[in-house]
């Protein structure tokens, strides 16, 4: 009985209106002002965390509406060159950078910036975002049959605006897991350390389902992200991109989370590259013991593949042959 109180009002909370009006009218006040302690459970009680989530979480309609609500439902990407992509991507992700160097928090007036955690927290997301773009699109391309077909600049085969654009959505997705964890923890705080366990790893699937079935629904409007079967994506696919987030969620809430124990820049960087790698190693067990979710035709296949494990050289099919 005690379990299913602690449960209820967890997510009765979550699904209530009243955290994002509440959550968001908090936060608001805290961006400029009190840098106490926190007494809302689903903010930081860290000053400088609690100010950084606030502003990545107001920051986030700017962005969102700019691609979603104007360029898509208007179609001005019809008109998009190679530069405008680049240019969406930079006006995308480039502020969350650029304004708390200006807009500083008071909880940050008296840190220097590699102390301040919305700089810990975006060169998390860099490196983590970097490595998913780099080498996790690939497995989109040959596991899950996706393809982009807009004018873009690229690296690796992959567009430099979905180098951008990832790292804004990462930073809101993180940020919002973020805070339903720490509202989960003081849910379930009095019940046994493995039912915690257990119904922490429950929301957390559940969660980095949500979200990648979301992000794909959302694009579904711009026509130039193609996948060869869009509902095998949005089931079995949206499983695939999930596993980003089950890894991701929650050793990003660790960064600066208990008062007094601050992580250095250092710490930050490894803490994101192991992560970045756990990732790879589970969607490569996919590749390999699964496979593709849709047959790829050859025509739909990635000209670059860009990974040395994705290629078959005519001299390994020679040596096998042997």
């Amino acid at each position: 009985m005690a379990i299913g109180e602690h449960l209820l009002g967890f997510f009765s909370d979550a699904l209530s209106p009243r955290f994002f009006v509440g959550s968001v009218r908090g936060v608001r006040g805290k961006v400029g002002r009190s840098s106490g302690a926190s007494q809302s459970l689903w903010l930081a009680s860290n000053p400088s965390k609690r100010w950084g989530e606030a502003f990545f979480l107001i920051y986030t309609p700017f962005w969102l509406v700019l691609c979603l609500g104007i360029v898509v439902p208007y179609k001005l990407y019809e008109r998009f060159t190679e530069l405008e992509y680049l240019i969406l991507g930079l006006v995308s992700a480039v502020p969350a950078i650029l304004i708390p160097l200006f807009l500083v928090g008071k909880a940050d007036s008296g840190k220097s910036l590699k102390d301040r955690y919305w700089v810990k927290a975006n060169l998390w997301i860099i490196i983590f975002s970097y490595v998913g773009n780099y080498f996790w699109t690939h497995y989109f391309f040959t596991v899950l049959g996706a393809s982009y077909t807009f004018p873009s600049w690229r690296m690796n085969n992959v567009p430099h605006t979905t180098f951008l654009l990832t790292h804004a959505c990462f930073l809101f997705y993180h940020v919002a897991s973020n805070m339903t964890l720490r509202r989960l923890h003081h849910s379930i705080a009095g019940l046994p350390q493995s039912i915690q366990f257990f119904t922490e790893a429950a929301w957390i699937l559940a969660l980095s389902y949500f979200i990648a079935y979301l992000e794909t629904l959302a694009i579904a409007n711009f026509p130039y992200y193609e996948f060869i079967d869009r509902a095998s994506m949005y089931k079995v696919g949206s499983l695939f991109y999930a596993i980003y987030f089950i890894v991701s969620f929650p050793m990003f809430l660790r960064i600066d989370e208990k008062v007094g124990e601050p992580w250095d820049l250092p710490r930050v960087a490894v803490d994101a590259l192991g992560a970045a790698m756990l990732v790879t190693i589970i969607l490569d067990l996919w590749r390999l013991f699964l496979g593709p979710i849709v047959p790829i035709p050859e025509s739909k296949q990635c000209a670059q593949p860009g990974l040395a494990w994705f290629q078959i050289h005519d001299s390994v099919m020679q040596n096998e042959s042997v």
